[in-house]
C-alpha cells in the first residue's frame, strides 16, 4: 500500500508539473492509475501533423485537366496530308509561298534574267489570278506585304482577300516598254504588277474603278502599306503609266524606298 500511495504521489507530481496540452492521452475516470502508467510508458508518441499547404491551394475534388481530347485518327491523318502537301509545294524554303522551282532564267538581251527563278501560284492563302516569275526576295516581300498590308485592308470587306489580278510578272523589256530606257526591275525577276483583287464573296475591286470609290480607303492604305516590304510602290498618283495597277519592285536605293 505504501509503494501504491507512492506512485500516485510521483504521478500527481508530475501531472501538476506538466503543461496544460500534452499529446500524452488523458486517463479518463475510474480508470487503473497504473495501467494508464504502462500504457503511457510503451505508447509511441505521433507528433501532430500540420499541413503546409495553405487553404487556398487545396484542389478541388475534381480537378479539370488541360489535356486535350485525343482527335479522331480521320483529322490527324487529313492535317498531317495537308502539311506534307504545302510543303511539297513550297517555294523558297516558306510554305506560305505555294508553287514550282523554275531555276535559272536566260535574258533575251543584257541585263535580263533570273538566276534563281520561282514561279509563285498562291503566298499566304492569296492566289494569284496567273503564276508569276520571280526571284525569292520578291516573293518573300509580297507575303510581308500580303500579311501586314494586303489582308489588314480587306479584313471587314467582302469577307477578305482571295486572290490578286496580276497584270505583269516578268518580262525581258525596258522601263514602261520605252525605247533606250534602262532594263525594267521586271526584266530583273524583281517585280510584280497588281491590277485587282477578288474578295471571298466574289466581289471584284480594280485598282483603275476603285481608286476612288467607296473603297479607296481600302486601296490607299494597301498601297501606302506596301511601301517598306518594296523599295519602289508606284500607283494611279505617280504617271499615266501606272493609273490602272500597283507596280511592286524590290530595287533598293541609297535614300530608302520610293513610293508614289
Amino acid at each position: 500500500m505504501r509503494a501504491l500511495a507512492l506512485s500516485l504521489m510521483i504521478i500527481a507530481g508530475v501531472a501538476a508539473a506538466a503543461p496544460e496540452s500534452s499529446k500524452r492521452p488523458v486517463a479518463r475516470a475510474g480508470t487503473d492509475a497504473r495501467n494508464v502508467v504502462r500504457e503511457a510508458a510503451v505508447a509511441p508518441v505521433v507528433p501532430t501533423v500540420v499541413s503546409a499547404l495553405p487553404q487556398a491551394a487545396v484542389l478541388p475534388e475534381r480537378a479539370t485537366s488541360l489535356r486535350p481530347f485525343l482527335r479522331p485518327k480521320a483529322v490527324v491523318e487529313k492535317a498531317m496530308a495537308r502539311r506534307a502537301e504545302r510543303q511539297r509545294g513550297q517555294v523558297c524554303g516558306d510554305p506560305d509561298l505555294q508553287g514550282d522551282v523554275v531555276g535559272f532564267v536566260p535574258g533575251r538581251i543584257n541585263g535580263c534574267g533570273i538566276s534563281e527563278a520561282v514561279r509563285v501560284r498562291s503566298v499566304s492563302g492569296v492566289t494569284l489570278s496567273q503564276s508569276a516569275l520571280m526571284d525569292c526576295t520578291t516573293a518573300k516581300a509580297l507575303k510581308k506585304w500580303t500579311e501586314s498590308g494586303a489582308k489588314p485592308a480587306l479584313r471587314n470587306t467582302g469577307g477578305g482577300l482571295a486572290s490578286y489580278r496580276v497584270a505583269a510578272h516578268y518580262a525581258c523589256r525596258t522601263r514602261n516598254n520605252q525605247r533606250g530606257a534602262r532594263i525594267s526591275e521586271h526584266g530583273k525577276g524583281r517585280a510584280i504588277d497588281i491590277s485587282g483583287f477578288q474578295l471571298k464573296d466574289g466581289t471584284s475591286l480594280t485598282v483603275l474603278n476603285d481608286w476612288n470609290s467607296r473603297h479607296r480607303r481600302a486601296l490607299r492604305s494597301m498601297h501606302k502599306s506596301a511601301c517598306g516590304p518594296f523599295g519602289t510602290v508606284l500607283g494611279p498618283n505617280s504617271d499615266r503609266f501606272h493609273r490602272d495597277h500597283f507596280h511592286f519592285d524590290t530595287a533598293r536605293y541609297r535614300g530608302g524606298p520610293y513610293c508614289k
